[in-house]
């Protein structure tokens, strides 16, 4: 009656374990063979209270007193233990795990009658292949796990089923925190070491962010999400844990995903590598990865910042993104994973595929190299590098962008259905801080771009929402249809700060060339354009314009001042040897001179 067994004196708890009654039959015969033997014993309402102070500092964890004098050559003791069958009614135990931030209580009960392995998992071969014992008991837990509120139900095997050296324990559980759901059920190999487990593992929940406080695995905030695979993992609690989430299938917002993945615990970080693969990518679910946001995870991403007390609001007024990127977890975890996209959507319009990255993370140093994808019958290649060991966050990209089709690019427009033009770009930008706002803010670098064989016009613009475009093009060309031969720009970015070396335009009807300045910082333009006719082809316009304003609403209209002098915006060009020279590099051997840009560069460059 009334049994207790107490806690280490470094423990301030007096109680580990109560017994209020314990009953036990003993053989008397088996004495005899110096075999002590119980065929049952029977323990009534057993409560254990589990406490962990430090990562070596727990009650559960004993070292016998003779354990340090022990002689290495002695013989082994003569006599042995043999139990048979432990019963009980409703046990406690209660956690107070002080590493994990846990503070639960789990309820456990007989199930009345045991349940097959295979009933429960629904896997018949592998259970008689493995002689894996019956569910006898369930659980019931709540409480708090790393602060947030957890509950959960499950099953597990019978208590000898645990002396078993060898024999797998089965577990099943189905727990919630918040709105993240787990569930599993498999086995756990040679439980009392914990040596390991095999299980078939689901995950759900508002975002995949969320599972580092049941995990500790860190993933980037996406929106709703759910996984089903194989958990295997390999237990060392001295020296690292391999967990291994084999052939996953499931889903992030309206993307499917599919993979394995590989979670290695140890020093100086824990890692995380594998493959992921998506064959119908969603761009939007993308969002919360490049710092803009994904629709569907909006409102999470509210909840998360106003828990942590911390504002990224847009700024009304401003187009540059300003959703921060969360450098501060970026250390917990190394990572080497590789990404593909086989099919990418974002609304009807924007042609992607093929998207292919591989991300590595090493002590918050975050690279994507390369970052690939298709596009408009062309392609993208990039180079992305954010380094989250700085304060504030320094960021690099090399982007490089070849043969889009413009008719591609627009699709829905019928005006570019006519055109066989492409556009090819390259950019170079270094810049510091927490936001993709920020980061453009203070950038240095270049920006080239190239577009060939184009065509413009007023209806155009409208189609695609440049009010502003709409206005230039109906002043310098009016209601007409215009072919572009060639647009080239090379621009100087400089703290935040874009000035063009030259960007110009040559039409069919006239040569365009724009100066001035565009601020990623203020998001301001102060631009100046001069048009002057080609040819006998005549342009009413012989005033510049002016572009001013903000990103968002610019304004546009026609320049005070002198009209411009026939032949001044080809000299201005003629001038500019070194970037248009630059910008020959965008063009393909292969193209030859059915570019125009070669022939118009050229030109330039001589």
């Amino acid at each position: 009656e009334d049994i207790i067994l107490g806690n280490p004196p470094d423990i301030p708890e007096v109680t580990m374990v109560h017994l209020p009654r314990v009953e036990a039959t003993l053989a008397p015969l088996a004495l005899l063979t110096k075999t002590v033997w119980l065929p049952w014993i029977k323990l009534e309402k057993p409560d254990a209270r589990l406490i962990r102070l430090s990562e070596k500092n727990n009650n559960w964890t004993f070292n016998l007193a003779n354990d340090d004098n022990k002689d290495a050559n002695a013989k082994p003791s003569a006599w042995s233990f043999r139990l048979d069958n432990i019963l009980f009614d409703q046990g406690r135990i209660a956690i107070d795990d002080k590493v994990s931030k846990a503070d639960l209580e789990i309820f456990v009960d007989p199930l009345g009658k045991p349940l097959p392995f295979s009933e429960v998992t629904g896997s018949k071969g592998k259970a008689d292949k493995e002689k894996v014992g019956d569910y006898v008991f369930g659980l019931k837990a709540q409480g708090r796990y790393n602060g947030e509120p957890l509950t959960g139900t499950g099953k597990i095997g019978g208590m000898l089923a645990l002396r078993g050296e060898g024999t797998p324990f089965p577990v099943q559980a189905d727990f919630r925190s918040g709105n993240t759901r787990v569930a599993f059920d498999g086995v756990v190999n040679d439980p009392m070491k914990m040596g390991g487990v095999d299980l078939r593992l689901k995950f759900s929940g508002d975002s995949l962010g969320d599972l580092y406080e049941l995990t500790g695995v860190l993933l980037p905030d996406t929106p709703p999400f759910e996984t089903d695979g194989r958990l295997v993992a390999k237990i060392d609690t001295e020296k690292s844990s391999v967990f291994d989430y084999r052939g996953f299938n499931g889903r992030i917002g309206d993307s499917d995903i599919h993979g394995s993945l590989v979670y290695t615990t140890g020093k100086p970080r824990p890692k995380l590598e594998g493959d992921v693969e998506s064959r119908q990518l969603r761009l939007a679910d993308l969002g919360p990865l490049i710092g803009v946001d994904s629709g569907k995870g909006a409102e999470k991403s509210k909840r998360s910042e106003q828990k942590k007390g911390e504002k990224s609001v847009q700024p009304a007024g401003k187009v540059l993104p300003y959703d921060r990127f969360e450098t501060d977890k970026w250390d917990v975890m190394d990572a080497d994973v590789r990404f593909k996209g086989r099919r990418i959507e974002h609304g009807s319009s924007l042609p992607i595929s093929d998207l292919s990255t591989h991300i590595i993370l090493k002590n918050a140093d975050l690279r994507l190299q390369p970052l690939k994808f298709g596009m408009a019958g062309g392609s993208i290649a990039a180079n992305i590098h954010l380094e989250g060991d700085k304060k504030p966050m320094q960021g690099r990209a090399d982007i490089q962008a070849r043969r889009l089709k413009l008719k591609e690019l627009m699709p829905d427009v019928e005006l570019m259905q006519k055109t066989l033009g492409e556009m090819n770009g390259d950019a170079e930008l270094r810049g510091s801080g927490n936001s993709v706002a920020a980061l453009l803010g203070n950038s240095n670098g270049n920006l080239k771009l190239l577009m060939n064989d184009g065509l413009v016009s007023r209806n155009l613009m409208e189609i695609v929402g440049l009010n502003v475009g709409n206005y230039i093009v109906g002043a310098i060309f009016g209601d007409d249809e215009v072919r572009v031969n060639c647009a080239a720009a090379n621009l100087n970015i400089a703290n935040g700060v874009a000035r063009p070396q030259i960007f110009a335009f040559d039409t069919e009807n006239a040569l365009i060339n724009v100066t001035g300045t565009a601020s990623f910082a203020s998001e301001q333009l102060d631009l100046t354009i001069d048009p002057e006719s080609k040819g006998i082809r005549i342009i009413t316009l012989r005033s510049p314009l002016y572009v001013r304003g903000t990103f968002k609403n610019p304004q546009a209209g026609v320049k005070a001042g002198p009209l411009i002098a026939r032949g001044a915006v080809a000299a201005a060009l003629a001038t500019l040897v070194t970037p248009a020279a630059a910008l020959l590099a965008l063009i393909s051997p292969s193209e030859g001179e059915a570019n125009q840009c070669r022939t118009i560069l050229s030109q330039m460059k001589k």
